[in-house]
């Protein structure tokens, strides 16, 4: 992995090596190692390293990283991807749908060995099959400046389970992001990947969305949660856990103290699964985030969802989205928000649920106490056409209106409601900011609409592209 040794006097011996592998263990930067050196032979007859500038030592190390994957590509027999050859410089590196195969990835492996540039690297949907999966890992094992990296829809299934189950139980890469989506594994491959993630403190953020896991997956993902001191946000989304594996599931959460963000949306959790959650919010104080859209959830297991908040200090994020739940679940909700004085919930989203006047009195009753909550719902039924003209008055020509009066900009005034004057507030605090100030009369929905146009896609607001916006 030294760039600069193609300036030593012993690469010019190195041709005579053969440049396929000669033994089965040498690695994947050893296999195209000897290949690499006939392509620096000349550089090093032109050179020496006692006078090369620092300025050409550079280009040679950027010139060292492509030639290795040309060479390596020479090795494997497959076409250079131009679009790597162009941004293997770079930090964040898309390949996703580029069709390389076990070969192609293999190429792409062997020149990332020695890369210090990429951080994130995208490889969905690209056949990677189990020797290409291998390759991949061999090349972690060396290589600890890759943090992110995407491997969905590669229909990996149990091999690859298998391969990925055993380099999680090493804890020896950097890699803290690991996207496993759509990748057919049913529930044996649940059990050998909780099993390594039980022990696993290394990844953050885990996709093991649309797969096969079923009520058995389940228990074993139970069992891991129970276990796991890393993982800090899941996506289980778009499985087949139904009331077994969510009651499963549940237990291991309740136990659970670092996970911050789970999706379980698109599941069958049913009324049961959602009174195991109730519980779980009821003990649990970590979770920040929580999808359960689409499980269906009734008023039934509404309520037990909200005995569970009436109590919980964490839950910041709830969505019950494509739920049959109706008005009735939605007031539950949000009155048990307003029991819990220590609540920090900002979002419910029940965007499917047609709600009434009355709910909104009671929503603002539930606001005056934490206005912090926004709750998303589908309409309102009768609602006149001028409060709805009033409700999507753009709020920005209200601020910038008021700016101008007072002879400030609208940066300063943003940054009036931030009690440390940065350009940048958490969500949750800029929403009860804008709802507590009475320089601009807002309403939730227009507080919505800045958000939206303020967001800067971590979970928080930036007004800092507002300096360069004029009046």
């Amino acid at each position: 992995m030294d760039n600069d040794e193609p300036l030593e006097p012993e690469t010019k011996d190195e041709p005579e090596t053969e440049p396929a592998p000669q033994n089965s263990d040498e690695t994947l930067y050893c296999e195209a190692e000897a290949s690499r050196a006939v392509g620096k032979e000349k550089a090093a007859r032109e050179s020496s390293e006692t006078d090369l500038e620092i300025k050409d030592m550079e280009k040679f190390s950027t010139t060292g990283q492509r030639e290795l994957y040309l060479e390596a590509c020479k090795l494997m027999g497959v076409v250079p991807v131009s679009y790597f050859l162009r941004n293997m410089e770079e930090s964040y590196v898309n390949l996703n749908h580029h069709g390389l195969g076990p070969n192609g990835t293999k190429a792409i492996a062997i020149a990332l060995v020695s890369n210090m540039s990429v951080v994130t690297l995208e490889l969905a949907d690209n056949s990677l099959m189990e020797e290409g999966l291998l390759s991949l890992v061999e090349m972690l094992q060396e290589n600890y400046y890759l943090q992110e990296m995407n491997i969905s829809d590669n229909d990996l299934g149990l091999k690859g389970a298998r391969i990925i189950s055993e380099f999680l139980q090493r804890n020896t890469s950097s890699l803290w992001k690991l996207q496993l989506s759509g990748n057919n594994f049913r529930d044996e491959s649940a059990e050998l990947l909780c099993q390594a993630l039980s022990a696993n403190y290394q990844i953050k953020t885990l996709d093991l969305s649309h797969n096969q896991f079923s009520d058995k997956g389940g228990e074993y993902v139970g069992q891991m949660l129970a276990l796991n001191i890393g993982l800090q946000s899941l996506d289980l989304s778009w499985n087949h856990f139904y009331i077994r594996g969510a009651v499963a599931l549940c237990n291991g959460l309740q136990a659970n103290m670092t996970l911050q963000k789970l999706d379980l949306s698109m599941n069958g959790f049913g009324n049961e699964g959602a009174t195991a959650l109730g519980e779980v919010l009821r003990l649990n104080n970590s979770l920040g985030y929580l999808d359960i859209s689409s499980n269906d959830i009734s008023n039934d297991g509404v309520s037990k969802i909200s005995k569970g908040l009436e109590v919980n200090e964490s839950l910041k994020v709830l969505k019950l989205f494509l739920n049959p739940m109706s008005m009735d679940g939605a007031v539950l909700l949000i009155l048990s928000i307003k029991r819990n004085p220590k609540s920090k919930m900002e979002e419910i989203d029940i965007s499917n649920v047609l709600v009434s006047e009355q709910f909104l009195k009671i929503l603002d009753g539930v606001c005056a106490i934490h206005p912090q909550l926004d709750v998303i719902y589908k309409s309102v039924q009768g609602f006149s056409a001028k409060k709805a003209l009033l409700q999507w008055t753009n709020p920005m020509k209200l601020i910038q209106s008021y700016a101008d009066q007072h002879g400030i900009t609208v940066v300063d005034f943003f940054r009036s409601l931030n009690p440390k004057g940065m350009m940048t507030m958490p969500v949750g605090d800029f929403r009860k900011a804008m709802i507590q100030q009475d320089k601009v009369p807002v309403n939730l929905y227009q507080v919505r609409e800045l958000i939206k146009k303020l967001d800067d896609k971590r979970g928080g607001v930036n007004f800092s592209f507002l300096k360069t916006a004029k009046p």
